[in-house]
């Protein structure tokens, strides 16, 4: 059985971006595609609304706006691509629970940047963040300029930062073999602080030695790796500086970024770390958070 790539709508201009998004991706790897709308309306409000005055046939109901935002968007991926099997679903439940749900049955869940509302900006937070942070599977966020979401660039980035990256190396490297394009595997590093112990330091100049060493991990991590996919050419990248400024830099010039979910527990539940609270936010081109066991 080969699994859906599940895209959220909610009818706003970013959403129609991701479901563009998300009907090149399932043709180029040839998988069936999932619109969903979640909306509690149909838990809270329908039954009230049946049986209130005034909501004739001419009426215009909040289930005619949902289905209509369903139908739209899957009007425009058919349109888009005409021999994807499309399947569309109302899910009465808020956003993030009800695409974590479909997340257990995915091969990816799709977002735009943002929804509807007078904070828009802050939406990224509600849904895409909650999702890259729990989902069993990849999340994609769809943002950055129209050029780079529509993958002219010919360049797939990747962060690695250690062993446990292998599975978003894998799913860059898939990437650039179904595209066609290149995968930049990058790794930052940092000159040794001022005052730090000699015998901490790597013989030799220290900052030549941090950036030797960064160097021999990403050659470690990266080994192996692109033996699946042998046609697929990789570029190894070392940037001094952070790792989130290193993949915002990268994402101009890239049609996705890929990044490993580091989770960490906090008191609200899992949450992303620095760089992917970094990268969703800041990229100029759609990122795929990719869960350590994918």
């Amino acid at each position: 059985m080969v699994l859906p790539l599940v895209v959220g709508v909610d009818g706003s201009e970013p959403s129609l971006h991701a479901v563009d998004w998300a009907a090149d991706e399932a043709v180029r790897h040839d998988c069936p595609l999932r619109i969903v709308h979640a909306s509690l309306w149909e838990r809270y409000e329908s039954e009230a609304l049946a049986d209130a005055p005034g909501t004739g046939p001419d009426v215009v109901t909040e289930r005619d706006l949902v289905e209509g935002i369903v139908a739209g968007a899957s009007q425009r991926a058919r349109q888009r691509a005409p021999t994807l099997e499309i399947s569309t679903d109302v899910v009465p439940e808020d956003p993030a629970s009800a695409l974590l749900s479909e997340a257990r049955h995915a091969a990816a869940v799709v977002t735009g940047v943002r929804g509807r509302g007078p904070i828009r900006e802050l939406l990224l937070g509600s849904v895409s963040l909650s999702l890259a942070a729990r989902s069993p599977c990849p999340v994609v966020v769809v943002r950055g300029r129209e050029q780079n979401r529509q993958a002219v660039n010919g360049l797939v980035v990747v962060g690695v930062g250690g062993g446990t990256d292998r599975p978003a190396i894998r799913y860059a490297l898939r990437e650039g073999a179904v595209r066609g394009c290149a995968v930049e595997a990058v790794r930052a590093w940092r000159r040794p602080a001022r005052g730090t112990p000699p015998q901490s330091q790597p013989t030799g100049e220290p900052a030549r030695g941090e950036e030797e060493q960064a160097s021999l991990l990403l050659a470690e991590a990266l080994d192996g790796a692109d033996e699946e996919y042998p046609g697929v050419s990789v570029h190894h990248t070392l940037f001094e500086g952070s790792a989130r400024h290193a993949l915002v830099a990268r994402s101009s010039a890239a049609d996705l970024v890929v990044i490993a979910a580091r989770r960490r527990r906090g008191h609200l539940g899992p949450q992303l770390g620095l760089v992917g609270h970094t990268v969703l936010h800041h990229s100029e081109c759609p990122v795929v958070v990719v869960p350590h066991h994918e």
